[in-house]
């Protein structure tokens, strides 16, 4: 498995080469690769990286030593339930195993969740684009694009329809600390597309609205309670609430199987915290005082009421809550 290292991005484009689920691992860990679908779907081809592995060694009883594996594959990276959902999708197959070489059947249902990822991605991009009825400045936290995704984007995806129907003038990144997702692949990925984008500091956003040039906020999600609580990049919820203050409408763009309708509300969703070097050091540099602590949560959850519009694949809710959610998650 072959990924594009985005801890380089945007300075050289540099491959991760996965030959294990070991290495899948690390590459979910390490935020070689992030983003909750893309996450999932690297989580999928791990687990084919797996199965190789363990037929080679121990032939058909290769299906006895997955679960181990699978376990630690699953605690990566908590909070996003596409890598459980992707496990749990593998894990059916698994179960339904008749002996034989598993690789090939397990691949192709990879691939399967891959390209549907892609193609569902696109249909959001026209369900969210769509929302937007005339035109303006959006602005967007961390990276839901491509790099996030199997390919196209959740957020991005909505901003590259929006902006092709001629709706986006301007795009407006916030730099999202402290991994600067947004100034390292945002900003990236919509230079290589042409789409005009500024980078701000995440404290910008509240005086950006302001001004008034911003009509939407369009962000990702890595899990999404049943009610509609939204837990994403941790500035998403500071943002959405300068959302409602400014008069500016609030867009989550997610696939269904960002949706956990397990969890009542989003007090429930696990919340991820990394290393405090993340923020006391910028790459090799300190940039606090020594001695100084740190708080390091990775995502914060955005209360449904701060929600104008959850945008999937299936369709859109407004104004969401559980009744809504339901129907939505009922839809065929």
């Amino acid at each position: 498995m072959v990924l594009l290292d985005q801890r380089y991005l945007p300075q050289r484009e540099q491959d991760f080469i996965c030959n294990s689920l070991d290495d899948a691992i690390v590459a979910i860990f390490e935020m070689v690769v992030r983003g909750a679908p893309a996450i999932g779907i690297t989580a999928a081809y791990g687990i084919v990286l797996m199965a190789r592995d363990l037929y080679g060694r121990h032939g058909d009883q290769w299906i006895n030593e997955m679960e181990p594996g699978l376990r630690k594959l699953s605690d990566a990276r908590p909070t996003a339930v596409n890598l459980d959902w992707a496990i749990n999708e593998m894990r059916k197959l698994i179960s339904r195993y008749k002996g034989g070489d598993p690789v090939p059947v397990l691949l192709e249902k990879a691939r399967s969740i891959h390209q549907q990822d892609i193609e569902a991605n696109k249909m959001m991009g026209e369900n969210g684009a769509e929302l937007i009825k005339e035109k303006v400045g959006v602005l967007t936290h961390c990276n839901a694009g491509a790099l996030a995704t199997g390919g196209y984007g959740t957020a991005l995806g909505v901003i590259r329809s929006a902006y092709q129907a001629g709706l986006i003038e301007q795009v407006y990144a916030d730099e999202t600390r402290p991994w600067l997702q947004g100034a390292r692949l945002t900003a990236w990925e919509l230079v290589k597309d042409r789409i005009p984008v500024s980078l701000i500091a995440d404290s910008a956003a509240a005086y950006l609205m302001n001004q008034g040039k911003v009509g939407w906020v369009i962000v990702g999600s890595d899990r999404i309670a049943a009610n509609g609580d939204v837990a994403n990049k941790i500035g998403t919820y500071s943002t959405a609430v300068n959302a409602r203050y400014h008069g500016v409408k609030f867009m989550v763009v997610a696939p269904t199987s960002t949706i956990d309708m397990s969890l009542e509300n989003g007090d429930q969703i696990p919340i991820e915290t990394r290393n405090t070097d993340e923020l006391l050091r910028f790459s090799d540099t300190p940039v606090a005082a020594t001695g100084c602590h740190g708080w390091n949560p990775v995502f914060d959850v955005t209360p449904a009421e701060l929600v104008d519009a959850i945008v999937t694949e299936r369709g859109v809710v407004l104004q969401p809550d559980r009744d809504k959610m339901e129907r939505l998650m009922t839809t065929n």
